[in-house]
């Protein structure tokens, strides 16, 4: 077995391991869905919601987690590493976040919390690897709270705006601890 294949985390009533091909559909639903409730998408049919659906070849590439509670799949997200065509600004020494989701009536009880906390303890066990990145919206406050109340830091140098859109996305990282 691999190490993402044993890796797991708990915090509370929550469990964190990585997805098998069952949860496929499930992790794909999930993320456009909380990504539609959040008003990001005037479409349930966007084609960034339709790539997120793209689970099975997503997992050829990264490692894609779920969060249980109750044995019911409340929540999900994408860990890149640097020259995976999924990376968006993953470096050579980071592990990269995406497609972070939170079941919407999961929502303000901790799994983004837990999942960010899962996503650093994987980093820890990678060789080479020294920092956490991630990118969240600019007027996205409740993200960015989170991500900085848990020692996230705004590399302001490394924002970005979505080609052929005016979405402006912000650039945090956490450098893990020797």
């Amino acid at each position: 077995m691999t190490d993402e294949q044993t890796f797991s985390y708990c915090s509370g009533d929550l469990s964190i391991e990585l997805a098998k091909p069952a949860d496929y559909q499930r992790v794909g639903e999930l993320t456009a869905e909380s990504y539609f409730a959040a008003g990001h998408f005037s479409s349930p049919q966007n084609e960034y919601l339709n790539f997120v659906r793209k689970v099975a070849e997503r997992a050829t590439q990264t490692e894609i987690y779920v969060v249980r509670r109750a044995g019911e799949i409340v929540g999900s997200m994408t860990l890149i590493r640097a020259g995976s065509d999924y990376a968006d600004i993953a470096r050579e020494d980071e592990l990269e976040i995406r497609m972070l989701s939170v079941y919407p009536a999961a929502q303000r009880g901790g799994v983004g919390r837990a999942m960010v906390l899962a996503a650093i303890e994987r980093a820890r066990l990678i060789p080479g690897i020294t920092a956490v990145s991630l990118t969240t919206g600019s007027t996205w406050a409740s993200a960015r709270g989170l991500y900085e109340s848990l020692g996230f830091a705004h590399h302001p140098e490394r924002d970005w705006v979505v080609p052929n859109t005016d979405i402006k996305l912000v650039v945090y990282a956490y450098r893990l601890q020797s």
